[in-house]
């Protein structure tokens, strides 16, 4: 049998799996075995009533949050001519074509996000095997594939945060940081859920959203009434 530490005995004293608290119970969870070296994040889970086995049934998304993480952003662009100066207007860590196709397969750069103009996608298509286990490979989805890159860049920056359903059907995405107010982590779950059900897809059958819990870096997770996540 495993032994269990101080910190999951702590952990298991705290939280009930059976329970479903309120948004001011969890926050109040995470304070008080929160890491006095870091900020931890705040993430949300969200159990979604799809068919993870059919592709149709996928939800990904990305959304820009009221209130912003804080987070510095890498990010990469790959654009020429008048977008790739958009770019640099924006403040794109890097970018480039061939030459930061380059970059990437010799593992030369580390960014956060990878944006793409449409025309460039024909460069972008060919490092499949380098951004897709990273999970930085542009999307039309989240809005890192497209002619706006100045607009995607500014939103990225801003703390858009990307989010999509694992293989089991459930969503995962950062909402904020243990620092936040309450109120702070309600707006940006509640934008979240409502983008969310937007996604929703047409032929996913029954409830749709079937349960949320939060969890903190180093805290536990926390199942959550979904009424106190709504504004």
């Amino acid at each position: 049998m495993t032994k269990l530490t101080k910190k999951k005995k702590q952990l298991l004293e705290l939280v009930d799996p059976e329970n479903t608290y309120s948004l001011e119970d969890a926050m109040s969870i995470f304070q008080s075995v929160k890491s006095s070296k870091f900020d931890e994040s705040v993430d949300i889970a969200l159990k979604l009533g799809i068919d993870p086995g059919k592709s149709d049934q996928n939800v990904r998304g990305a959304i820009t949050l009221p209130n912003s993480l804080g987070k510095k952003v890498a990010v990469a662009v790959f654009a020429d001519g008048d977008q790739a100066k958009e770019a640099n207007d924006a403040g794109a860590d890097f970018i480039g074509m061939e030459d930061l196709a380059e970059k990437f397969k010799k593992e030369e750069i580390v960014v956060d996000v990878v944006i793409s103009s449409q025309g460039a996608m024909k460069i972008v298509g060919q490092l499949g095997q380098v951004l897709g286990p990273k999970g930085l490979m542009p999307n039309p989805k989240t809005g890192t594939v497209t002619e706006k890159v100045g607009e995607a860049i500014n939103n990225v920056k801003s703390g858009q945060v990307r989010f999509k359903t694992d293989k089991n059907g459930i969503l995962h995405g950062c909402i904020g940081k243990v620092s936040f107010s309450v109120t702070q982590i309600q707006e940006n779950a509640a934008a979240m859920l409502e983008e969310v059900k937007k996604l929703k897809p047409a032929t996913a059958k029954g409830a749709y959203i079937q349960s949320v819990a939060l969890s903190s870096t180093m805290g536990p997770g926390v199942k959550v009434a979904p009424a106190s996540l709504i504004i």
